[in-house]
């Protein structure tokens, strides 16, 4: 196995709806955009990990070296639920560590319009569903359950975690969105860039209780793309460019276990906590030394319990975690300073890489208004349900 893999480039699309563009064209100018900022072009890719749910059956990897340059290079397409993304950097990734690769460009891209998470694609104002008891049992306008929907599962789950502590409620649930939109005002990349009260998020239609619209991720186009690098071949680039390389400093992919009394509804928060445990530990360092944290919110209940998942507060103290300000600036580590997926947007596959690149903008002291002060480790969490599960933790140089 080779030494320690670098990001050396990143870019992403604005986020948001590309009616006039292909999913080619937008994988295609992340991609361009990523190589220009690390200095290299495709000539120096030794691996291409292409991440697309939707285009998938496509060969979008081969697609987009038609237009970004041929080259003979292995072209893995990777489809991995919604941590499609990060799986996509974590195949290059360990392309790199096996010694079979050099350096290797990672991209995801979606193209899903106003798709929706619901059932069937459904947009989200033509299903509205409510949901109550400890496992969210639900009611439709059309009489499906709400299981069968992303904002049902998430639902459940947080239900579960709200009935088994005290102080977890539809107000806590409510004011990690409050925070996730508050935090897009500042990215120029975000999906939706408006601040949100907390009546209005709350009395925003219901999807499946407590998720109301405004604690949904909003589903669009976009692409973002990095490139990284060998150790070895790091060092033998100019000094300033070693400089704004990012050290990956772990990177762990888990599925769901098995469990001995049977599984009705997918686990979204054990194989997080599986995944952060080895990933503290190839990383040689502890929640408590992390400054900044991309987390997949998809809905405000996973970003809550998650909170858990990664060690971040104690057991059953997710609602209190909140209600202090921990999770944003000036607290004890700031969450999803992008905006997260509920206001940056949700094009599944690109997630993932928007997620890397914003940790390494802020590692490299790039991300503007939104910076966060003195950033020394980062790391990120993206989920598939179903499940998969991405954590990595990024070092600056």
């Amino acid at each position: 196995m080779s030494d320690a893999v670098w990001v050396l480039g990143t870019s992403m699309t604005r986020f948001g709806r590309y009616p006039e563009l292909d999913a080619v064209d937008l994988a295609s100018r992340a991609c361009m955009d990523a190589l220009a900022d690390g200095g290299v072009t495709i000539h120096d890719m030794d691996v291409m990990g292409a991440g697309t749910l939707f285009q998938s059956q496509t060969g979008m990897g081969q697609r987009v070296q038609k237009q970004i340059g041929q080259t003979g290079i292995p072209v893995y397409n990777v489809t991995n639920a919604c941590a499609t993304g990060a799986t996509a950097i974590r195949t290059v990734y360990l392309s790199i560590k096996a010694g079979e690769a050099q350096m290797g460009l990672a991209f995801g891209v979606e193209q899903m319009g106003k798709m929706g998470l619901l059932r069937g694609g459904a947009k989200a104002e033509e299903k509205v569903f409510e949901a109550a008891g400890r496992y969210g049992a639900v009611t439709g306008v059309d009489g499906i359950l709400g299981t069968e929907t992303m904002p049902g599962v998430f639902a459940q789950a947080g239900m579960e975690y709200a009935c088994d502590y005290d102080g977890v409620g539809f107000e806590q649930f409510a004011r990690v969105a409050y925070k996730n939109h508050q935090h897009s005002t500042l990215n120029p990349l975000a999906q939706y860039r408006k601040e949100f009260s907390m009546e209005e998020i709350m009395g925003s239609p219901v999807q499946s209780y407590p998720n109301t619209l405004l604690m949904c991720c909003p589903t669009g186009d976009g692409a973002a793309a990095v490139v990284l690098v060998s150790e070895e071949r790091l060092r033998s680039m100019p000094a300033e460019v070693q400089k704004r390389a990012v050290k990956i400093s772990a990177s762990v992919l888990t599925s769901d276990p098995w469990v001995e009394s049977g599984q009705v509804q997918p686990d979204v928060n054990t194989l997080t906590r599986n995944a952060a445990a080895q990933a503290y530990e190839t990383a040689g360092i502890g929640p408590e030394d992390l400054d900044l944290v991309e987390l997949h919110d998809c809905f405000s209940c996973n970003e809550m319990i998650t909170y858990e998942g990664l060690g971040l507060c104690e057991e059953g103290k997710g609602g209190a975690f909140v209600d202090s300000g921990a999770n944003t600036y000036g607290g004890q580590v700031v969450v999803n300073p992008s905006g997260g997926l509920i206001s940056k947007g949700h094009p599944l596959g690109a997630t993932g890489l928007a997620q890397c690149a914003e940790l390494n903008w802020q590692l490299r002291g790039e991300a503007d208004k939104r910076q966060v002060d003195n950033v020394s480790a980062a790391l990120q969490h993206n989920l598939g349900l179903g499940g998969a599960c991405v954590v990595a933790m990024y070092a600056r140089a």
